[in-house]
Formats: structure tokens, C-alpha cells, sequence
């Protein structure tokens, strides 16, 4: 159950036992909201966010989209992305993500936002990133690749890609066109 400001209120399905003693988990109040907590050893779980790296790829003035092939979002389109794994650098995670679902190799430039939702335990850090290698295929994960306009975008798999799109073209709007990362100059755009 989601409370009034979309914080999960009870324990998950799977949350049955404690992961430290294997005793019975129950619900109570810890730091004014409902969590499961061990009532043999007292160890509360906690329920942290999953961490999601994109990239927004530039070519000549259009941004890289894969249609995806994953049950979420199936068949619909997005800007390369997955999850971050477990001690992985995000930048590192975002580039690893762009050459599985792509082929390109991309170099990540800078960060466009973080991006989350009320009641969504998925954060997405999206990252303006261009091209250095690679050449564009479908990986396993993604049944189409190409580079869209933005005033010309296929069906977005997720509310927050078009908000991610907009944050980009902002930023690189107000940057000349072009984003600047430190003595790095001008990047953001393959065309260079």
C-alpha cells in the first residue's frame, strides 16, 4: 500500500523472513513509517531505490532510441539504458548499457538529471554522452535501433523519457547547441 506521498507502506511479497536470522519478519513502525523488522534480532529492512543510467546520444541534430525488447515497455521506444550494478560507477553503467543495447561505444559528457517518481522505486540518472567507437546494431535487449528528431519521436516505453528529452534539450539549448565539460571543450554532438 503507497501512502499519501507514494512511500510503500508494507513489506514486499518476498519479504517474509529476516535476511540476517531466517525469523518470521514483522511490520512495525520505525522512523514514522511501516517496515519490516525482525522481532528475534531487531534488524530492520530497508526498501532502497534501483538505480537506472541513460544515455542521450546525439547525431546530426537526433537522439539514439532503441525500440525495446524487454517485457517492460515491449516493442516500444526509449533512450538506451538499464540497471547499475551493485558497486558500478553510473557513468561507467550508462556507457556499459549504450554498447549492450547499440553497439556504439559512447563517452558519457554530462549528467542531464536524476529523475524519479512518487511511488516508483526506480531512479533514473540520465547522461548527455557521445560517440566514440562502434557501429549501431540491435543488441539482445533492444529489436530496433536508429536516431529519431526529437519533434519526430517514435511511442516512448516510459512518462519519464519525453521529461528526460526535454531537461537534454534544454541544457544543450542553453549551452550553444552544445554541451561544455571542463577543458574537455565542445561535445555532446558526433558531427564535430
Amino acid at each position: 500500500m503507497l501512502t499519501s506521498r507514494g512511500m510503500l507502506e508494507s513489506m514486499l511479497p518476498g519479504d517474509k523472513f529476516c535476511p540476517a536470522c531466517a525469523s518470521p519478519l514483522a511490520e512495525r513502525e520505525v522512523a514514522d513509517k511501516q517496515r519490516p523488522v525482525c522481532p528475534q534480532c531487531g534488524r530492520v529492512v530497508y526498501y532502497d531505490p534501483k538505480v537506472v543510467a541513460a544515455a542521450i546520444v546525439q547525431r546530426q541534430g537526433q537522439v539514439l532510441m532503441i525500440r525495446r525488447a524487454n517485457q517492460t515497455g515491449y516493442g516500444l521506444w526509449s533512450m538506451p539504458g538499464g540497471y547499475v550494478d551493485r558497486g558500478e560507477v553510473v557513468e561507467e553503467a550508462a556507457a556499459r548499457e549504450v554498447e549492450e543495447e547499440t553497439g556504439l561505444v559512447v563517452q558519457v559528457d554530462v549528467l542531464v538529471g536524476l529523475f524519479s517518481e512518487a511511488g516508483n522505486p526506480v531512479l533514473v540518472a540520465a547522461f548527455a554522452a557521445h560517440e566514440v567507437g562502434g557501429s549501431l546494431k540491435p543488441g539482445a535487449e533492444a529489436l530496433e535501433v536508429g536516431f529519431f528528431s526529437l519533434d519526430q519521436l517514435p511511442p516512448l516505453a516510459f512518462p519519464r523519457d519525453q521529461q528526460i528529452l526535454a531537461r537534454w534539450q534544454a541544457l544543450r539549448d542553453g549551452n550553444s547547441g552544445r554541451f561544455k565539460s571542463g577543458s574537455e571543450g565542445d561535445i555532446g554532438d558526433s558531427t564535430r
